[in-house]
């Protein structure tokens, strides 16, 4: 299976806890003013990887804990991401995923387009919402403006409703 990738970065320190690798997937229909990767936006841009080379290139690393979907959007493309998502959560690596998308616009979202709601389902957390330019603060863990959270989707699907934690 393929993905649209904007890039990998192998060692990352700040897309989420621990040694992570991320993913970041290419087309974006937010276009948040100030985003941090407007490179990413262009669905036409970035290049196809096969995820499983890519799933390959993350085992390398023996000290990579997480593995992070950024963008671009990643529930953009939410077929590979699962697929993706699947054999690395078999593999027991901490999944997160940065999106625009609300967590409730996502459950939404997973009624519709079963591919959406099992990479939902395999992510540990997410990190929700639009960045807000007006609302940047340097100070938040992960995060770029006051509106987004950081959502532990296991309890939330649970409940039903967007869970908050600290990480």
């Amino acid at each position: 299976m393929k993905i649209k990738l904007a890039g990998l970065v192998a060692d990352s320190i700040v897309d989420g806890p621990g040694f992570r690798f991320t993913v970041f997937t290419q087309g974006c229909p937010h276009h948040c003013e100030g985003c941090h990767n407007p490179d990413t936006h262009d669905f036409n841009g970035g290049r196809y990887a096969d995820c499983d080379r890519i799933i390959e290139k993350i085992k390398e690393n023996k000290l990579t804990a997480g593995v992070t979907f950024s963008g671009g959007e990643p529930f953009c493309q939410p077929e590979p991401c699962a697929y993706m998502a699947k054999k690395l959560k078999d593999l027991g690596y901490h999944l997160m995923a940065f999106t625009g998308y609300t967590f409730e616009q996502l459950l939404d979202m997973s009624e519709k387009d079963k591919n959406v709601n099992n990479f939902l389902n395999l992510l540990d957390v997410i990190i929700d919402g639009k960045f807000i330019l007006a609302q940047r603060s340097l100070e938040l863990r992960y995060k770029g403006s006051k509106n987004q959270r950081t959502i532990d989707v296991k309890e939330s699907i649970k409940q039903g409703r967007a869970v908050e934690i600290e990480i």
